[in-house]
């Protein structure tokens, strides 16, 4: 078993799929298994083959990697079968961190995150938004560059790490910052939609009443919502942060801040890939945190090792 000191279960987003994604879970573990034909019975559609066998340019479409990569992360938690002490999910992974804590069950959200992601990739035409990645730059020098923008929507979109944020916007505010960065710090990035972000105001509007028709329990571990990098703990608050993280900033380096300020050493991934704990890793480093162990639970072998801890 997992030692005493409070353990973060955190849950991966959008960005981490792959064909073959889920697979082997499915194939050693019952749990598993079940789950993907749980999210196949509620879409009426195979999930499971889209996350096993893509191809990877349809598992790419947000209407599809959004419920494929909320099974996987489901599928690996159940598969673990352990319960953390607090949870969090970045974007997109804080409706399995709901499905964890027993706030959703996995079948309403796993219908909730298709209709976030058709409501997002309706919101802004496609062309007309985009998101650029600043690597290598403090938050102070992001933000003095997006204030040099000037014209259309720039902002913060993500805050990843101290030096890895990413801006979403218009698309020609995203160009301006790409030539206003300094040489290859920014990146723009291959999505369809400029997530986290004004342009998609008045669709969140319109999924906060998705959202209203949804049943919610109090959730039975702290989870820790992307907009505030605070923890909710009833169903209400959950219910409201969800609502705000549509067009919100993540802030996703404030809420590992906030878990290590709060004693949290043990953190363990669920996902397709453990993407969320090398951030921890990189946060606990810049603020010389000590004692810090990180756990990938998105495989088979990975989820036999910490079974056995």
């Amino acid at each position: 078993m997992l030692s005493a000191m409070p353990r973060a279960f955190l849950f991966t987003g959008q960005g981490s799929q792959f064909a073959g994604m889920g697979q082997e879970l499915a194939e050693r573990h019952p749990a598993a298994r079940a789950t993907f034909d749980e999210a196949d019975a509620v879409l009426g559609e195979s999930i499971s083959d889209l996350c096993f066998a893509g191809p990877d340019a349809d598992l790419a479409l947000t209407v599809n990697t959004q419920p494929c990569t909320l099974t996987v992360a489901i599928a690996a938690y159940r598969a673990l079968g352990q319960t953390p002490d607090l949870a969090a999910g970045h974007s997109l992974g804080e409706y399995a961190a709901h499905v964890a804590a027993g706030t959703l069950t996995f079948a309403d959200a796993i219908r909730l995150v298709r209709a976030r992601a058709e409501a997002m990739q309706d919101a802004v035409p496609v062309g007309t938004g985009a998101m650029v990645a600043l690597r290598k730059t403090p938050l102070a020098e992001v933000e003095a560059l997006v204030a040099q923008v000037g014209g259309g929507v720039c902002e913060i979109a993500n805050y990843n790490e101290p030096e890895q944020i990413v801006v979403s916007g218009a698309a020609a505010a995203m160009d301006r910052l790409v030539e206003l960065a300094p040489p290859k710090r920014a990146l723009k990035l291959n999505v369809s939609v400029p997530f986290h972000c004004s342009l998609l105001a008045d669709a969140a509007a319109e999924f906060a009443t998705t959202l209203d028709a949804i049943t919610m329990s109090d959730p039975a571990f702290p989870v820790w919502c992307n907009v505030d990098a605070a923890p909710v703990t009833t169903a209400e608050a959950a219910r409201d942060a969800l609502k705000r993280q549509f067009a919100g900033s993540v802030r996703w380096l404030q809420t590992i801040e906030g878990m290590l300020t709060a004693g949290v050493r043990e953190f363990v991934e669920c996902g397709p890939k453990p993407t969320l704990v090398n951030m921890v890793k990189r946060i606990a480093l810049a603020r010389g945190v000590d004692g810090v162990e990180t756990f990938a639970a998105t495989t088979p072998d990975e989820i036999a090792a910490l079974a056995s801890r």
